[in-house]
């Protein structure tokens, strides 16, 4: 059972977060200079919105993206339905 969200002095509360910032930090930010906030905000966007969250491969999905895990899915009920 998961611990209740928001109990104070809980470290599970944050580690999805902590998780994203900690890719978020190696994978863009500690390798681009961007010239205003505006531009950081567009890349970490994109980062995240285009391929933190559609392509990147989760452990909880086996391993494969959650585009992959969709399809895949799909196709299980496709073959399954009369």
């Amino acid at each position: 059972m998961w611990p209740s969200m928001g109990s104070v002095g809980d470290c599970f509360d944050n580690a999805m977060c902590e998780s994203l910032f900690a890719t978020l930090e190696c994978e863009l930010l500690d390798r681009r200079k961007f010239k205003t906030r505006a531009e950081a905000r567009v890349a970490c966007f994109v980062f995240i919105e285009g391929w933190y969250k559609p392509s990147r491969r989760h452990s909880a999905l086996g391993y494969k993206s959650p585009i992959n895990y969709e399809r895949n899915a799909v196709d299980t009920l496709d073959s399954e339905s009369p």
